[in-house]
Order: structure tokens, then sequence, then C-alpha cells
């Protein structure tokens, strides 16, 4: 557990430099905030070589711990809360059996050991921010009972701001915190309640970060899997399938791989019917036909490969033109596959968009409003085919309210959009109303 459970460079170089800086002890206890033994006690450890201090808190570990947070609690400079975190991380590292004696600060004082850090991740300070939300990971991943929400809300809400910050430290120590807290199932629930990490996380992922970023994101997003209800919705709200088989087809790394393809594991397991039709959309299944093929140092990551390619198979290869069509449909993420601009499948499925009450042409229709520009294109050109070949069309389409929409498109910012909506328009325009 330790410190070493969120590493940083930037952590690392900072508390090295602080831990040599003087802070103003005597004038804090001139002032009244500091009493003459809370002094004592901190001269005792304050720049000292750490063979001194360890020996110090093997001694009387429980008076340093309350100390520390005593005193985090009520100075707010943030040379001294600097100071007081990296004392307080000094004594977790490499030494879980001291977080005890930081939870045990309770029975003391009710605020402690939390609220004092949760306070310092609201500070403007980089250092202090980062540091503090590496202490909490500590305390918090060591808890033996479900987290309290009033612990837990504030710091997933201070991680969903810095997951998103244009910081790298901050960006850094964010994910790590959240792989750590994510093992435990009531964090799970509590971080899928707040969209902005999830978000966040997203976005890293489309700047193609490093291998070992990008493997932290992903295994976040795998721990989120196991939830039954993050499953079915993960990718309808973020559209993450996609983006991990972009991903893994990009990978130099086998345990970036490999956490993709157990997250897919836990998506096709636990919703199958939430994310088949994507994973057919993004063309995993030859894609992991070619991972079948390759050689792996880790058995597992062939057992899931096989696993997924076997499920994608048993659901797809009886599949018909217009399954396929409407499979994508499904997955809300339309690319230019052949269906698309086939004449033929056309002529032969146009009608079958009326099928239950029009309900492929309604989800069609909806797409209209996505905010990808691909699917955008694609989707107005399907309307425009559609009422190419469907007599009852231009009708349907204008009550259902898709004319107004294709015309809209017409001014869209990009080209493709403007294109595939002008020619559907035209085709609007120029057939004549057969009535129902």
């Amino acid at each position: 557990m330790s410190a070493s459970l969120v590493s940083n460079a930037y952590l690392d170089e900072h508390s090295a430099k602080i831990r040599s800086k003087p802070v103003p002890w005597e004038g804090y206890q001139r002032a009244g905030l500091v009493t003459t033994e809370e002094l004592g006690l901190i001269k005792k450890v304050d720049r000292q070589p750490r063979a001194k201090t360890e020996s110090i808190l093997v001694s009387d570990g429980q008076t340093y711990a309350l100390l520390y947070l005593r005193l985090l609690k009520k100075l707010q400079r943030v040379d001294t809360m600097q100071c007081l975190l990296v004392l307080i991380a000094d004594a977790l590292l490499d030494h879980d059996e001291r977080i005890p004696l930081f939870t045990r600060t309770v029975q003391s004082d009710p605020d402690l050991p939390h609220a004092p850090l949760l306070r310092a991740l609201e500070t403007q300070d980089e250092f202090v921010q980062v540091k503090s939300a590496q202490i909490l990971t500590i305390l918090l991943s060591a808890e033996s009972t479900p987290l309290q929400h009033q612990h837990l809300q504030p710091f997933l809400r201070a991680l969903a701001t810095l997951v998103q910050s244009t910081s790298a430290n901050k960006r850094d120590v964010a994910v790590q915190c959240l792989e750590a807290l994510l093992a435990r199932p009531e964090c799970r629930k509590a971080v899928w309640a707040i969209p902005g990490i999830i978000a966040g996380l997203v976005e890293i992922l489309r700047h193609k970060p490093g291998p070992q970023m990008c493997y932290q994101v992903i295994f976040c997003l795998w721990l989120l899997s196991f939830e039954q209800d993050i499953a079915e919705q993960i990718n309808k709200k973020f559209d993450i399938i996609p983006l991990l088989t972009s991903v893994a087809e990009e990978a130099a790394k086998e345990k970036v791989t490999r956490v993709i393809i157990a997250t897919f594991r836990n998506l096709v397991t636990k919703a199958p019917s939430a994310n088949l039709p994507a994973m057919l959309v993004s063309e995993l299944l030859p894609f992991t036909k070619n991972l079948a093929a390759a050689k792996w140092s880790d058995e597992d990551i062939l057992e899931d490969i096989q696993f997924v390619r076997d499920e994608l198979e048993r659901n797809f290869a009886s599949l018909t033109t217009y399954d396929v069509y409407t499979s994508e449909l499904a997955s809300n993420h339309l690319t230019w596959t052949p269906v698309h601009e086939s004449e033929e499948f056309w002529r032969e499925n146009a009608h079958r968009l009326h099928e239950r009450d029009f309900a492929q042409l309604k989800a069609l229709i909806q797409l209209l409003d996505s905010s990808d520009p691909v699917t955008l294109a694609v989707a107005v050109h399907d309307v425009g085919q559609y009422v190419k070949h469907c007599e009852r069309g231009k009708k349907v389409v204008t009550d259902l309210g898709a004319k107004a929409r294709a015309m809209e498109l017409m001014t869209h910012s990009d080209p493709d959009v403007r294109y595939h909506a002008l020619l559907a328009v035209q085709e609007l325009v120029s057939h004549p109303w057969t009535a129902t």
C-alpha cells in the first residue's frame, strides 16, 4: 500500500526540496497557533535525517500522526501545508502498519484524518493538491469497511477536476488514485455517478498518451466494467469500444492489449446486447482473429481473445446484411461500411425500416443529432437513400422531423456533412409525396 501506491517524479522532486525548507514554527507558537508542546514535538523531526525521524516514529508514532494532522487542520500557509504533507507521506512510505496510526486519530477529533486532507485538495497549490490526493488514496484504500459518503464524494469530485486538468502531473496522480480506489465496488458506483471522471479518462486516451498512462487509464475502465449497470451504459455514453479498438490496434505493449481485451470480455459477459453491435461495427471480429493467431507471453490474454472472438462469431456468423446494418444503428456509431453506398442494399431493404413502427428509421433519424461528423454524414446520406428507394419515404421522413434536420445540416461546419445533407435534401424535394 504505502506511498508507492501513487508515485510521481514531480512529487518526489518537490518533496526532496520541501524537506530542507525552514518553516517558522516558533512564529506560529508566538502567534498562539501552535502550543509549546506541539512546537517541541515538531522540532524533533523538522529537517532531520530520515533515520532519526524513523526512530522517533517507532517509539511515538501515534503522537506524531495526531500532531501532523492537527497542525494541518489549523495551519493554512502553503509552505507549512507542504511540509506537513511530506512528513505524513514520509511516515507512511513503506510502512503500511502505520496507516492505523492515522485512521485512529478520529478518536481524538472527528474531523481527522480526512477533513484537513480534503481541505488541502481545495488549495490552488499544485503540490498540496496532488500530495494530499496521494495520502487520501493510501488511507481510503486501506479501509476494511465500505468508505463513508462524506469522505469519498468530495475526494472523487476533486479527482474529477484533476483528471481533466491541463497539468500532466495532476492527471497522472488522479489516474493512479482512481486505479487504487476502483478496486472497491462502492468506489466504482460512486465514480460512475460523476461523469466528469469517465469523460476525463476517455479524453486522455483520445490524446494518445504513452504506454504506461494508456495502460493505467484502461485499467480504470476495466475495473469499472465489472459493474453490470456500468457495462450496460458505458459505451452508449462514452463510445469507448471504437476508441479501445483503435488503441489496441496501435498498442506496442502487450499489457495494453491485455487490459483492453479483458475489458471487452467483461462488456460481452455483463451486457452482450448493449456492446456486441458496437464491437461488430468497430470490426473487432477480424481484429480478434488476427490477435488469436499471434504469440503471447501471457496465456490469459489468449484465453480472453478467444472468448471475445468466439462470442462475436456466435452472434454474427449468421447475420444478413440488413442485420449488420441494424447492429450498426444500435451502436450509435456509423462509418462508411459498404452497405451505405450499395444501391442493391437500399433497393432490397429500404422498406424494412418501416418494421416495428419505424423503429430502425427512428434510430437512424436520432443519429442526425450525433456530435460525430462521420456518423452525421453517413446518417444523413442514409436518409437520402431511404427516401430515394421508398415511395412513402418523403412523407414519413418529413413527419418524423428529419427533413428539417437535414436542411439544417446543409450549413454544418464539416464539408462532408454539408455535401451529404445537400444530396439528401435534393432527394427529399425531388420526389412526389405518396399518401400512407
